[in-house]
């Protein structure tokens, strides 16, 4: 895993305090892989790496490079690149039917009304929501709720998807959906906060972190089996 073209993901003894406590400390990594997962504990600092990741929080040390930007210097850059999936899909929806919330991904992009209303049509269709496009947004079941959620980022073609928590609350049937969707390659490198360590060992490269630390890295397979044999005792 090396930094390759630029366009990993890099921590530089990174550090993030919270009042007097560390949420993360002197984390260093080098990510170049399309697809990552992260693994750990509650309180273990995972969805904090993440939010450094999508610059939606900010290192109190060091300095976060993603896709060869700096996540605090390049914050509006970056923003416009990558997209970010949480696991509770009603907090990123706004507006009242699901075609007009696909739209409202769009709004600050520099393309034509008819340009912008097809891509809206071509995602719709790609997650299956074409048939619900005039429905109530916030009416949806849970899985087509995280469905529109996808839907609304990847109409935006990002680059990275950071992705924290995104089948926490579905069924088996429903994470499968959006898993498959998650993982496709289509041109997107995706950085996955789980505690599903099946999806897990379906990614590239994984990231073991353990009190703010970074307990392991590497092949996901070799990752998660060290994770899971420590908290068996095993």
């Amino acid at each position: 895993m090396t930094r390759g073209d630029g366009r990993g993901i890099r921590f530089d003894r990174v550090g993030v305090r919270l009042g007097d406590a560390d949420v993360l400390a002197d984390l260093t990594l080098d990510l170049d892989a399309r697809l990552i997962a992260v693994v750990g504990d509650n309180g273990s600092g995972k969805s904090t790496l993440a939010r450094l990741v999508g610059g939606l929080a900010r290192p109190t040390a060091g300095r976060v490079e993603v896709l060869g930007l700096d996540a605090v210097r390049d914050a509006a850059e970056l923003r416009r690149r990558i997209a970010v999936v949480f696991s509770n899909p009603d907090a990123q929806i706004v507006m009242p039917t699901v075609a007009e919330d696909v739209a409202f991904s769009l709004r600050s992009e520099r393309t034509s009304r008819a340009e912008r209303a097809a891509r809206v049509d071509r995602a719709l269709d790609r997650f299956g929501l074409a048939g619900l496009r005039d429905h109530p947004a916030h009416e949806l079941s849970g899985g087509q709720k995280q469905l529109l959620a996808l839907c609304g980022a990847f109409v935006r073609d990002p680059e990275l998807v950071v992705a924290d928590e995104p089948t926490a609350f579905l069924d088996g049937r429903n994470a499968d959906r959006i898993a498959s969707h998650l993982l496709a390659d289509t041109g997107h490198r995706l950085l996955l906060v789980t505690h599903d360590l099946a999806l897990a060992r379906r990614c590239e490269v994984a990231v073991h972190v353990a009190g703010g630390r970074v307990a392991a890295w590497g092949a996901a397979d070799e990752v998660v089996d060290g994770y899971e044999r420590s908290w068996r005792g095993c």
